[in-house]
């Protein structure tokens, strides 16, 4: 089963609209629930029973600790801005065309690899999970971004001709 669900798409001047579609589904809303109870999530474990198990840790696991709690709020924060802007296009406050604006300022970064070190391995299992669920959700949300930057590329006029010339050309050489 994908983790993309297929979609009704809208046509708006002949091209098909899969953001303005996609943000008013259900499908968006299960993401956005999800996104934003996986911050709540890591903020409660943070707060508490990550600050208990941090502080047992030897030194050298506490400073993975440190920087991976550290990516984990960074990428959450990064998908929490992505899930809300996409919200108010779906809502009518903002417009698609501000929200493309709005990328560069809210861009999901390229996934960071989970920590693989020895010391990694040691970290607690709430946080990995946690680290695990953010990777997996920032692919999809970064598979969904492409889709919805596509959706708005210029397609490139196609020219039979050209095709048909270079189909001949091809033919001809593999005469000579």
């Amino acid at each position: 089963m994908s983790d993309f669900p297929t979609l009704r798409l809208a046509v708006e001047d002949g091209a098909i609209s899969f953001a303005r579609t996609f943000v008013k589904s259900e499908a968006f809303m299960q993401l956005f629930r999800e996104g934003m109870g996986l911050v709540e999530l890591t903020a409660n474990y943070l707060d508490g029973e990550g600050r208990s198990e941090s502080a047992a840790l030897p030194r050298e696991v506490s400073l993975v600790y440190a920087t991976e709690s550290m990516r984990l709020t960074t990428r959450l924060m990064q998908i929490a801005s992505w899930l809300l802007v996409q919200r108010a296009v779906a809502e009518g406050e903002m417009t698609a065309e501000q929200a493309r604006a709005e990328k560069n300022k809210v861009r999901i970064a390229e996934p960071m690899l989970q920590p693989t070190s020895a010391e990694a391995a040691r970290l607690p299992l709430r946080l990995r999970e946690l680290i695990a669920h953010s990777i997996r959700l920032q692919e999809r949300i970064g598979h969904l971004e492409n889709q919805m930057s596509q959706a708005f590329a210029p397609v490139a006029a196609v020219n039979p001709v050209r095709g048909q010339l270079a189909n001949l050309q091809a033919r001809l050489g593999a005469l000579a």
